[in-house]
C-alpha cells in the first residue's frame, strides 16, 4: 500500500500485514476455543474474513512488486 492509499483508507486498511495477520490468528484462536454465542461467533467470522482480505491484498502487492522487479532489465 502506498502512503496515499493509507491516508484515504479506513482504519482496517491502515493495518500492516503483520498486524492483520496477528489479529486474524487471535480471531481463529477464539473461534477454535468455542464458548461464544452464535452472534459473537458470526461477528468473529466476519472480522476474520475482512482480515484475510487485507492480508491477501498485502501479499498480492508484494507479489506484484517482485514480478515488476524481475521484469526490469539488469544494468
Amino acid at each position: 500500500m502506498t502512503d496515499d492509499t493509507k491516508a484515504k483508507a479506513g482504519p482496517d486498511e491502515r493495518l500492516s500485514y503483520e498486524q492483520a495477520r496477528a489479529e486474524l490468528a487471535s480471531v481463529v484462536e477464539r473461534l477454535e476455543a468455542g464458548g461464544t454465542s452464535l452472534e459473537e461467533s458470526l461477528a468473529l467470522w466476519e472480522r476474520g474474513e475482512a482480515l484475510a482480505v487485507i492480508c491477501q491484498r498485502w501479499l498480492d502487492g508484494a507479489r506484484a512488486r517482485i514480478d515488476a522487479a524481475r521484469q526490469e532489465p539488469a544494468s
